[in-house]
């Protein structure tokens, strides 16, 4: 996703740089444009194509599957519009489908064409990305293969983080420590007054 994110940003620079380039070569006049002005309308086009991939980070980050009628027009206006985002897009959903795949060959083949393309695919963001996946490959296939992955190790990091940040100020390190106990634990601490749920 941050691949994508990234050539979305590149993208939305690029249009963003054009329509100010139009606002300069065509400076604004006294009063208000004629309505059938081809450079106030132009400009407008310009500025509206910005917007439009500015604001596009959601539908390319959702699942087609789960995507509102206005993201799906977006996406559609990018598939028109934009080669290079909507080849980053189709990237990001080829790789998301890959890693549901229950079967370790049609996995490894997957992932194999995955990596062409994104190797050949002349966007700096996803020649990045495809090699940190091909140094990882044997592990990814293993988490297909085993159907287990570190997202719970991570969620118990991402408390423990919390738990540090909501530390600040404590008078000394045990208090911290016993919170993270406390948290990342199932110790069942008995309040006065309420008796323990049976388990």
């Amino acid at each position: 996703m941050e691949a994508l994110d990234e050539v979305r940003r590149e993208v939305w620079r690029e249009a963003y740089n054009e329509a100010q380039k139009l606002v300069k070569q065509n400076p604004r006049k006294a009063g208000r444009p004629k309505e059938n002005d081809p450079e106030t309308t132009a400009i407008r086009k310009a500025k509206a194509k910005a917007e439009e991939i500015k604001n596009s980070a959601y539908a390319l980050g959702k699942a087609p599957e789960n995507l509102t009628e206005k993201q799906q027009l977006r996406l559609e206006m990018i598939a028109q519009n934009n080669d290079r985002l909507y080849r980053a897009y189709r990237l990001k959903e080829m790789l998301r489908l890959l890693l549901k795949i229950k079967d370790v060959d049609e996995a490894e083949a997957t992932l194999k064409r995955w990596l062409w393309w994104a190797s050949h695919s002349r966007i700096p963001a996803f020649k990045e990305l495809y090699q940190k996946i091909k140094r990882h490959k044997d592990h990814i296939l293993n988490a297909i293969k085993l159907g287990m992955s570190n997202a719970r190790i991570e969620a118990t990091n991402n408390k423990i983080k919390l738990i540090i940040r909501k530390a600040y100020g404590f008078r000394n390190i045990q208090n911290m420590l016993d919170m993270v106990y406390h948290v990342c634990s199932d110790l069942k601490v008995p309040l006065p007054n309420r008796k323990l749920k049976a388990a």
